[in-house]
């Protein structure tokens, strides 16, 4: 009990502490500096005695600078952007991937209100929820900077929320806080905030379709254990997973492999499993070196999506879901790199470090056991542009390839 007030104690005084910095933030003369200031080095920005609240002012700059990409409309009209809650946010890209519009939506965990923001385009009146205060107070300025006229940000939490009667919406939208009291990381939904699991029934109460956003640790066969008959999605980025979203939404179930700003795949869960089942069969197989002439590297989202066999049926071997495939003759896909092989051989590191010591070079690795510190290390090598190799693992061998 002696711990749990210490805590909410301490919630208090932050709380207040940045209540405290908001309203500092929305003095004119500290938007001005602000906006005189952008483009600066925060660390000068915070160490300039001519500029008022210059701590405040350089938080400020460090992070409209890094919305430029992340937060390109938000950077534009120099929204509040705390760090905590930006570290948290979707990026533009993302948000503007969801599959969901209609009339009326609830967003259960506002944020910064990056989400809120791009729903509030395909949807003529959507609701959003934060239990911070502050936080809520900063969504709403935001969205009043960014023209947004159709976006309620009502402070609360969705367990408060949802005990209201006569709700009723298009959709529900979430993206749960997914760390603890401690900040440590959440992978199980049931851990998260809100508990989508627990609040699953009152949410079907209030709306017949559900779209839920998941980190890129979400297992995806966990989708169907929770929600039933339902369509997941991977979303990646620059070949880095960003997030795994499950509409809970009555249309056909499926997976869908998202590679932002070039292309998306998708499969019925039903042929998504039977390749997978299907996977034994061509994992006997025989590797032949010297058939292959590239080397195919499928974008994380084929893989985290378990459909990279699926994709490449036909135009390339593959052994693994999370691994290399193997070309005979190069084709054109843009969900995967294809990169010209020189040779192939058995993993040796005793004569790879013969030839390569001193030597400079770039490592890709899949399904290999070793780190790739550990690799240049046990190998000789240094991290540079001399030569380019991959390492991975087929069947109970491993292989070292020599790229072009």
């Amino acid at each position: 009990m002696r711990r749990f007030s210490a805590l909410r104690r301490s919630s208090g005084r932050s709380r207040r502490v940045q209540s405290k910095e908001f309203e500092t933030i929305l003095l004119p003369e500290v938007q001005q500096a602000i906006a005189d200031a952008r483009g600066r080095d925060p660390l000068a920005v915070a160490f300039d005695a001519h500029i008022p609240y210059a701590r405040v002012v350089a938080t400020q700059v460090k992070y409209l600078e890094r919305a430029r990409h992340k937060l390109p409309s938000f950077a534009a009209v120099q929204c509040i952007l705390p760090p905590r809650a930006f570290e948290q946010a979707s990026s533009e890209a993302c948000t503007s991937c969801k599959r969901i519009e209609g009339d009326s939506v609830l967003d259960l965990t506002c944020g910064l209100g990056v989400d809120a923001w791009a729903l509030s385009r395909r949807f003529r009146q959507v609701t959003a929820l934060e239990r911070d205060p502050v936080l809520a107070a900063i969504a709403a300025e935001n969205f009043s900077r960014l023209g947004v006229a159709n976006v309620e940000v009502v402070n609360s939490s969705a367990e408060e929320f949802l005990q209201r009667e006569g709700l009723h919406y298009d959709w529900i939208y979430v993206d749960p806080d997914r760390r603890n009291a401690e900040g440590r990381k959440m992978v199980r939904m049931e851990d998260c905030s809100p508990d989508v699991v627990a609040l699953l029934p009152r949410l079907r109460e209030i709306a017949p379709r559900l779209c839920v956003k998941n980190s890129p640790l979400f297992d995806i066969d966990e989708a169907p254990r929770i929600f039933g008959l339902c369509r997941v999605e991977v979303l990646s980025v620059g070949d880095e997973c960003k997030e795994v979203v499950i509409y809970a939404d009555g249309t056909e179930p499926e997976i869908i492999a998202t590679a932002v700003g070039c292309g998306s795949y998708a499969v019925p869960w039903a042929d998504a499993g039977q390749a997978l089942r299907d996977a034994s069969g061509t994992e006997r197989q025989t590797f032949e070196p010297a058939r292959y002439r590239w080397l195919v590297l499928p974008d994380v989202a084929l893989r985290k999506a378990r459909i990279v066999r699926h994709r490449l049926a036909g135009k390339a071997a593959v052994w693994s879901e999370s691994g290399f495939g193997f070309a005979e003759a190069p084709f054109d896909d843009p969900l995967v790199r294809l990169l010209p092989i020189e040779s192939i051989e058995p993993y040796d590191p005793r004569q790879l470090k013969r030839r390569l010591k001193g030597s400079r070079v770039e490592i890709l690795k899949r399904d290999f056991p070793l780190g790739q510190e550990e690799l240049m290390r046990r190998l000789g090598v240094h991290a540079g542009n001399d030569h380019r190799m991959a390492f991975t693992k087929i069947g109970s061998d491993y292989w070292t390839v020599h790229l072009k």
